[in-house]
């Protein structure tokens, strides 16, 4: 993974996702589709998009392009999730969702990080949520999440077609505190590489306490 400063770290993904999009237009569309569990449309001479749900949402990304909009309004994705769709479709390679869960210490070099992921993550989550399952669940359900029978309380979220993940809760009591945990399907790695597994575990923090604070 790479550890950079706020600007430095949005001049590399700019750059990185450039990259991306060149590489991807090599590719076959009809494989891109299927990898990914897009729908693709003919439009013109080398001129299409895909269409395909994010966070829940119809969305269409251009071909060649690559540039995601969103589907009813045709306005462009925030730079995050174009950096996500680009990575998605660059490393998706077709395997489907596992219906398992795992740490972010079980994705590639994701040890290495798990602390800071948790920082960011889990421990965000429990300053804002604490012991209050009700919120947590409030906000979690407003954000299309699907319970799971995890924990106290687990909401899954399906972010792709193939990128779900799930936010557990334990309460805590008078001897531990209460903790979140952000997991991943098991076939994440098939789908993204870890440094966007991190930015999408970010995202959906704050998303749920964005959703909280409303």
């Amino acid at each position: 993974m790479v550890t950079l400063h706020m600007k430095d770290a949005r001049n590399y993904l700019a750059e990185r996702v450039a990259e991306l999009r060149l590489e991807l237009r090599d590719r076959d569309t009809a494989v891109l589709a299927a990898n990914s569990g897009a729908a693709f449309e003919q439009l013109g001479p080398n001129q299409g998009q895909f269409r395909l749900p994010v966070w829940g949402h119809e969305a269409v990304v251009t071909w060649p392009g690559l540039v995601g909009q969103d589907a009813e309004t045709g306005q462009p994705m925030p730079a995050m999730m174009q950096a996500m769709l680009a990575y998605y479709f660059h490393t998706a390679n077709g395997v489907p969702l596992a219906g398992q869960w795992i740490a972010f210490s079980e994705l590639p070099d994701g040890q290495f990080y798990t602390a800071a992921f948790q920082g960011y993550t889990g421990n965000e989550l429990a300053k804002v949520f604490g012991n209050d399952v009700e919120i947590f669940r409030e906000a979690a359900v407003a954000l299309g999440g699907r319970f799971e029978p995890m924990g106290d309380v687990a909401f899954a979220f399906s972010i792709l077609p193939r990128v779900s993940l799930l936010v557990v809760c334990w309460q805590g009591d008078e001897d531990f505190p209460p903790s979140y945990r952000a997991l991943f399907d098991a076939n994440v790695r098939h789908q993204l590489p870890t440094d966007a597994c991190a930015i999408l575990g970010s995202a959906l923090t704050q998303r749920l306490i964005k959703t909280q604070r409303a």
